[in-house]
């Protein structure tokens, strides 16, 4: 493990996503910027004629729609190019243009919902007979009805989009911080040599089968977060006003209402979710009991619960070797899955490795129109950085496959439903390396992985809900989020899942000035529901076969042509009930049972 990380320009190529199948040269981005905001103006012909006639507003919506896929593809590409460096000033700039377009082309267009939301059932019925392409554009417009009563008046639209650009300010601050700005310290590994920490090397850090790195690592981390928490917390705090402030003017009964209206997701099933997780706390609280007597501590603590609990037991896994045992637990999802996945692979869809100033973590993004989408990863030679090829290569597929089988309109699917796919694939190679398994110190470690899944995945993403619902209420009854009240409430949270067994050190209750999905309200908790639903259908696949696989495909290329809901119905599985998340616990519990025993 280097001290220091290798510059942008020293990445092989081979280890480089190929950014150039969307825009071939920064020339031709240009080009096309030039041309996406000289239509800007061209939508004020259409102004207070939408509901006069048909063929006009078909004629708008297809505009629309084009001129909405040059400026995504021109928003992603530019973010991702800053997203290879982030201290690159060219990329920075060419970024703060796309997304001052987007903002622009957002206030152009501010005067069609208002316009559409007057339209009733029967004349667009009248509409679809008089063109029926129109019915292309259905659901599009059964949509903007539902959402009504929160579409303003269209001076008010166009002046919310203007303030987009600053509503996006804590976000857009945090990110600059986190991934460009905020060093950490060096610290000592397990050989006594001197280490910088970096945001991919924590995990490993904490994985050290040495507790002193491991604490080490812990410290470090969280007391250059204490350095900024005033800072953080006010941008946390910023970013829950100006969602509050947008929930107020569009009329909804809540914050949360407002995130979960979008996709017509009844807030039930938030609330289900932190019911159902809260009711078996003590499946979590049993398992941190056995860490603990697995690990012999007289105390375990927040450093200790990502260590694997079978000692001595390492292994290295290089990018190729994920690759190779990816593709092959990927199997039962069919020869037409596996072959885009072997083209993702050697064409140019991944960008694999840490360098300096490149974004943290992982995600798969995409753009209607570009060739393929694309994937990037901080890959380390471990168990943890496979599980998370597998898990962005569900979303790039779920990509594919909607782009492939949908239009532009109905191209893109929601949160809800994009984490199940992700999942669903870190499932598959689970139940493949359980099964192909001989060593009985591997097979226990795989089963420490999967428990920690739920633990990381289900447990703690709920977790993550529960603190936000709690702010943005907080903040709803005039509370002021300082770090010192964040961290009050975020350490008793901790307390509370992780339950006896634990000492939870004072430090953990910084934990939220790190996590950057706060910065998109109310998303975590799909990671939670997701995962229920993806254990749900991976068993599907691997119990029944092709039927279970073409439903899942059927799924997969739904994009947002029917709410969440419905899609994951297809599919065999019902999220409105709190089912799912129950058998999944249950699993949970299955298989600390199963660990005991072994």
């Amino acid at each position: 493990m280097s001290e220091t990380l290798i510059s942008r320009d020293q990445v092989k190529p081979e280890d480089k996503w190929k950014l150039e199948d969307i825009y071939a040269t920064d020339e031709a981005f240009q080009v096309s910027f030039t041309h996406a905001e000289s239509l800007l103006s061209s939508f004020s012909v259409y102004e207070n004629q939408l509901a006069q006639n048909s063929k006009l507003l078909l004629d708008f919506l297809k505009a629309q729609d084009t001129f909405w896929e040059e400026v995504n593809k021109l928003y992603v590409y530019a973010h991702m190019r800053l997203h290879e460096n982030g201290n690159n000033s060219f990329y920075q700039d060419l970024s703060q243009k796309a997304e001052g377009l987007s903002i622009k082309a957002s206030s152009a267009l501010a005067f069609a919902n208002p316009e559409l939301s007057k339209l009733t059932s029967d004349q667009l019925n009248h509409f679809y007979s008089e063109v029926p392409e129109l019915t292309h554009y259905k659901r599009y417009l059964d949509e903007i009805l539902r959402q009504k009563a929160h579409i303003l008046d269209a001076s008010t639209e166009a002046l919310l989009a203007q303030v987009g650009d600053i509503a996006g300010t804590p976000q857009n601050t945090f990110a600059m911080l986190n991934n460009v700005d905020l060093k950490f310290p060096t610290i000592e590994n397990e050989k006594g040599e001197k280490v910088r920490l970096t945001h991919a090397s924590y995990i490993p850090f904490m994985e050290s089968s040495n507790r002193q790195v491991r604490q080490s690592a812990f410290e470090a981390l969280y007391n250059t977060y204490s350095g900024y928490k005033n800072t953080i917390s006010s941008l946390f705090s910023g970013n829950v006003k100006q969602y509050s402030l947008f929930s107020n003017v569009r009329h909804f009964e809540s914050p949360l209402h407002m995130a979960l209206s979008e996709n017509n997701i009844p807030t039930d099933v938030y609330h289900n979710l932190i019911d159902t997780v809260n009711q078996n706390l003590h499946v979590l609280h049993d398992y941190m009991a056995l860490r603990k007597e697995t690990l012999g501590l007289d105390e375990l603590h927040m450093y200790d619960l990502f260590v694997p609990m079978v000692k001595d037991y390492q292994k290295e896994i290089s990018f190729d070797k994920a690759q190779e045992i990816v593709l092959k637990a990927l199997a039962p999802l069919g020869e037409d899955y596996i072959q885009v996945v072997q083209s993702a692979f050697k064409d140019g869809w991944i960008d694999k490795y840490e360098n300096e100033g490149k974004r943290s973590g992982a995600y798969s993004w995409g753009t209607y129109g570009a060739p393929h989408p694309y994937i990037l990863l901080n890959h380390t030679s471990n168990i943890n950085s496979m599980f998370t090829l597998a898990h962005e290569m569900g979303h790039a597929m779920h990509t594919y496959y909607s782009h492939k089988q949908q239009p532009h309109m109905y191209s893109d699917y929601c949160i809800f439903v994009a984490e199940v796919a992700s999942t669903v694939n870190e499932a598959l190679l689970m139940q493949y390396l359980l099964k192909e398994s001989t060593d009985p110190m591997e097979k226990c470690y795989l089963m420490n992985y999967f428990m920690d899944q739920f633990k990381s995945t289900l447990y703690r993403q709920t977790m993550f809900a529960e603190f936000e619902y709690h702010m943005h209420l907080a903040h709803q009854k005039g509370e002021t989020l300082t770090s010192q009240y964040l961290s009050n409430h975020y350490y008793e949270l901790v307390k509370k899942y992780h339950g006896p067994s634990v000492t939870v050190d004072e430090a953990i209750s910084l934990e939220w000035s790190r996590i950057p999905h706060f910065y998109t309200p109310f998303y975590v908790y799909q990671y939670a529901t997701g995962y229920s639903a993806a254990i749900a259908l991976s068993t599907r696949i691997l119990n029944e076969g092709q039927s279970a696989v073409d439903d899942y495909i059927h799924f997969l290329s739904g994009g947002s042509s029917k709410d969440p809901i419905d899609l994951l119905k297809i599919a065999g599985v019902d999220m409105s009930k709190s089912t799912p998340i129950q058998e999944a616990l249950r699993l949970f519990e299955n298989l600390i049972h199963d660990f005991k025993a072994l």
